[in-house]
């Protein structure tokens, strides 16, 4: 992905993969990006074999995750991850040393057969790291005229507690899919688009929710 880093044509870009595997220390797989405040961890030198077996065993049974996110803490502010669907094995580990979680949960009937099992293992999840909060259910692409979005979207809300789903629901959007195909953040891309407003509204949300030290204009 191309995060405006600036590095020359056919420059090795390095990541979590590498960092696991001991290939590089912490220090060169801590990018930067178009945003100043902001640096990135991409995936790394991963191998095009299906199965990553290997990697996962490295966030899983290993305290190199945990370790990275405790120097990633001592940096920064804020550390976001955003980790694979599901609750598998590195889903877990993630939450085992975090202190918030969102669930974006995109207005699909195949997305909401899953959401009853990720409610119960974060609440698994919680009896053994108290620091962890859910702050919330996010609903993604959204689309008013579909009735199917909109059937899922009132289903959520009136079948979970009110403060459990966010008010701020992210539609789709051309602009977020040029941006995802870009390798650019939508907010970056189209500032003004439907999407970006809404991410800005949640970050800025979320800002004054944990008192962070920084300015989010939604």
């Amino acid at each position: 992905m191309r995060f405006g880093i600036g590095l020359r044509p056919g420059h090795e870009i390095h990541g979590l993969s590498d960092y696991l595997s001991g290939a590089r220390p912490i220090r060169d797989v801590i990018l930067p990006t178009a945003l100043p405040l902001m640096r990135a961890i991409l995936a790394g030198s991963v191998s095009d074999e299906a199965d990553h077996a290997f990697y996962q065993e490295l966030v899983t049974e290993t305290t190199l995750f945990r370790d990275l996110l405790t120097a990633a803490r001592a940096r920064v502010d804020v550390v976001v991850v955003d980790t694979p669907p599901g609750l598998g094995g590195v889903v877990r580990r993630v939450l085992e040393s975090s202190q918030h979680v969102v669930v974006p949960l995109q207005c699909e009937p195949l997305a909401m057969q899953t959401t009853p099992q990720i409610l119960r293992g974060i609440q698994d999840i919680v009896s053994t790291n108290d620091e962890l909060t859910l702050d919330g259910l996010l609903l993604t692409m959204f689309e008013p005229s579909n009735p199917g979005c909109v059937m899922i979207a009132d289903y959520v809300r009136s079948h979970l507690p009110t403060n459990m789903v966010f008010e701020i629901t992210v539609p789709r959007s051309a602009a977020a899919a040029d941006g995802f195909a870009a390798g650019q953040p939508v907010v970056l891309r189209d500032p003004a688009d439907a999407a970006s407003v809404a991410y800005m509204r949640l970050a800025a949300l979320l800002a004054e929710r944990f008192e962070w030290n920084a300015t989010v204009t939604p």
